[in-house]
């Protein structure tokens, strides 16, 4: 896959403004959620990007399985494209998506509507810090309901990975958990029924593909780590995290390092749902 430019992925603040005072300004969502907040409207309401829809992560970006189907599961496509309608998308329009997280949370938007057929799915660079720094403004409140769009949906788009799928790709090919380190090592487990990762799966965390000012790094920084840690451009790269959240940020790194990364849907809290499925613990991939 040919890297990317960056502003095909990402899109700088200043940038986002004058594209909203055009006259087809793309659809805004503001996906705030956290695992320790997950309603994130009343942050949403104290600021937002002038005009941004609040998405509601668990409920419009995930539908409620059974345990054994993972914490966050794809929502019906159905659902997803009524959801879409809502925020006001129309075909063919421009999505730009935020958070207030570095784009850890927003990422599972750029991913799924993406996957689902939407051909042009942005992040704001920096997220809404990186909007606050440029001195742009915030709104608070709710906006207007937008009107109604018409947006078609259709999942496959990109690449994911069953279950089995991900097993096979920590065995043949090479699978990153983008939790964080002692989550990956087994050392702590907050959410989930079990400790550990995938046996041979590589750590590579999400926010390890984040500098210091919250800002995805630069392509060439990113491939460097992904080369250091194994991934070649010659073989099938999968990743996944706790409930495939933080799977997508890595996918913007992996996208942004000239990757095109498979993405495990049900990630960990499926898998350690699954009392069958081994466990491996430590620093090594095992």
């Amino acid at each position: 896959m040919p890297r990317p430019e960056r502003s095909s992925v990402l899109v700088e603040p200043r940038d986002l403004a004058a594209l909203l005072a055009s006259p087809t300004p793309p659809v805004v969502l503001d996906v705030r959620w956290r695992l320790d907040r997950p309603d994130g409207r009343p942050a949403y309401l104290e600021g937002h990007v002038p005009g941004a829809v609040y998405v509601d992560l668990d409920h419009e970006l995930a539908r409620h399985g059974e345990p054994t189907d993972g914490r966050h599961p794809l929502p019906a496509i159905g659902d997803l494209q009524r959801a879409a309608r809502r925020w006001g998308l129309h075909e063919g329009q421009p999505v730009v998506v935020s958070d207030d997280l570095s784009n850890l949370s927003a990422a599972r938007a750029w991913w799924l509507l993406r996957f689902a057929g939407v051909a042009e799915v942005r992040l704001l660079d920096g997220a809404l810090a990186g909007w606050a720094a440029a001195g742009l403004p915030l709104e608070a409140g709710a906006p207007p309901a937008p009107e109604p769009g018409d947006v078609v949906l259709a999942y496959g788009a990109l690449p994911t990975l069953s279950m089995d799928e991900a097993a096979e790709h920590a065995r043949r090919a090479t699978l990153l958990d983008a939790r964080a380190p002692e989550r990956y090592r087994g050392e702590v487990e907050p959410v989930d029924p079990r400790a550990g990762h995938i046996p041979g799966a590589l750590n590579a965390p999400a926010a390890s593909m984040l500098d210091e000012a919250g800002r995805f790094r630069a392509g060439d920084d990113l491939r460097a780590a992904f080369d250091a840690l194994g991934v070649r451009p010659d073989a099938p790269v999968g990743v996944y995290c706790g409930s495939g959240v933080n799977a997508a940020a890595a996918a913007v790194g992996l996208e942004l390092a000239g990757f095109e990364p498979a993405l495990y849907p049900g990630s960990w809290s499926q898998w350690s749902n699954h009392p069958d499925r081994p466990a491996a613990t430590g620093a090594d991939a095992g």
